[in-house]
């Protein structure tokens, strides 16, 4: 398919941060771009403002009329989008072009130098390292969060290269063309799609075997590649590692060279390992060791990747996207690093029925090891409830002594009531708007007494 021969571009599911990213590249080439979405957020508004039409109604006569001329227009849709869609039925139905988001992604990096970023944590964050030194080269790069550098999902370069968040997702990496890939981790995760462990790790050496050039790997995986690692022996290896002045300064010895006094912003040793393989990747490519020490030190960080929502003397309020036991266990460790000495108060938001099933003793150990708990809802996300499977059963599991199950509109109080100065609200669901709210009644708070 000549994506140059497509004028219209239609999204079901436009508000999603892959599809997202898309929408705006297909904008921005002077393609015209509408979509659907279940509901509105900031993503959605900052697409209307660069003149998206989105719709959040399920119906086709709130569609563009324009997007029915079919020799005209592509359909892209999301995996996440039910089955019994009625736009999306009624495209496939009348036959238009209908194509899966990992399909277009596919053809994109077919056509350009690809640098994909696989692996079940640390993919969004390592990818947005990478886009953001490869856009010195005029790399585009299509990111699943937001990068604070470009308040973007997008960084919008030349056609010629690309970066890409290589999802496992419904087995989504398989589509891409990668010249240079790196792996990041392998841990179980998305057992609704594959089953079992090995299924997910055939899916990943799946991918690996597409990589065209260099496959990079985090030391210890089961794959043959150029290895990264902190201070064990590896291809690239980060060593000296230092904080100061709330920063990470490490230096980082190549397979032929040395770079010392490296300084990074964001916390937590899993970051060092993500800036670690951007490192590597960028090298591989082509890019002079100085260029990328330079663009490490100018990294500011991913929406809901460790993102400080308050950060005073008496409260501190962490926003992350973790969803999954080993994610939660990197926040924890990272929260001990930056405050040895402070009490740590989680609000986790479990996401996916079937995750939670599947994890639930990892998902309980993962929050015993903080000092208190507060336990969302399930967000059930693309999922309908499943018997027996809810918060109630996770915080029965839970050895904290002091826990509790919680309501959204209890947050603040709930907050205002522990004496832990550090929070750290977690979860992949809609608890990324409510940390909105929440940050505005406690900043109200921390003013008041102020």
């Amino acid at each position: 398919m000549n994506l140059n021969a497509i004028h219209k571009v239609y999204f079901i599911g436009i508000g999603g941060i892959g599809m997202s990213a898309i929408a705006h590249y297909f904008a921005s080439n002077g393609k015209q771009v509408a979509g659907y979405d279940k509901t509105p957020s900031q993503i959605t508004r900052a697409l209307e403002v660069k003149g998206i039409e989105i719709h959040f109604e399920d119906a086709l006569d709130k569609i563009p009329i324009s997007f029915f001329k079919k020799e005209e227009t592509l359909i892209v849709y999301t995996p996440a989008i039910p089955k019994n869609h009625v736009e999306l039925n009624y495209f496939i139905e009348h036959n238009f072009t209908v194509l899966k988001r990992a399909e277009i992604l596919g053809m994109i990096t077919e056509a350009t130098f690809c640098l994909a970023v696989a692996g079940t944590h640390g993919k969004t964050t390592t990818s947005s390292i990478l886009g953001h030194i490869m856009a010195q080269v005029g790399a585009t790069s299509f990111l699943g969060g937001i990068a604070e550098n470009y308040n973007s999902n997008l960084i919008l370069g030349d056609d010629n290269i690309s970066v890409v968040e290589a999802d496992e997702y419904d087995r989504s990496f398989l589509q891409l063309s990668p010249d240079i890939a790196c792996i990041t981790s392998m841990d179980a995760d998305h057992l609704d799609i594959y089953g079992d462990s090995d299924s997910l790790n055939s899916s990943f050496i799946e991918f690996a075997a597409k990589v065209s050039q260099t496959l990079v790997v985090a030391k210890g995986l089961p794959l043959k590649g150029i290895t990264y690692g902190i201070n064990e022996p590896s291809d690239y290896k980060a060593y000296n590692l230092k904080i100061e002045r709330g920063k990470y300064v490490f230096d980082v010895k190549t397979p032929s060279a040395e770079m010392t006094n490296i300084e990074f912003h964001l916390p937590g040793r899993h970051n060092v390992m993500n800036a670690l393989a951007a490192f590597a990747m960028a090298d591989i490519y082509g890019i002079s060791l100085e260029n990328i020490k330079h663009r490490l030190s100018t990294f500011m960080g991913v929406k809901r990747r460790f993102s400080y929502k308050i950060k005073t003397d008496n409260l501190v309020l962490i926003d992350d996207y973790a969803h999954h036991p080993a994610e939660i266990n990197v926040v924890e460790s990272s929260i001990r690093e930056m405050y040895p000495n402070e009490k740590i108060l989680v609000v986790f938001q479990p996401h996916l029925f079937s995750r939670t099933r599947d994890f639930i003793d990892d998902f309980a150990r993962a929050l015993s090891k903080f000092d208190e708990v507060l336990l969302l809802d399930i967000y059930p996300a693309r999922e309908t409830p499943i018997l027996g499977v809810d918060s109630e059963w996770l915080l029965g599991k839970i050895t904290t002594k002091c826990k509790k199950q919680t309501k959204k509109n209890n947050l603040v109080k709930d907050i205002k009531n522990s004496s832990a100065k550090v929070v750290a609200m977690l979860g992949a669901g809609d608890i990324g708007v409510t940390i909105l709210e929440v940050t505005d009644q406690l900043l109200k708070t921390v003013e008041n007494e102020t």
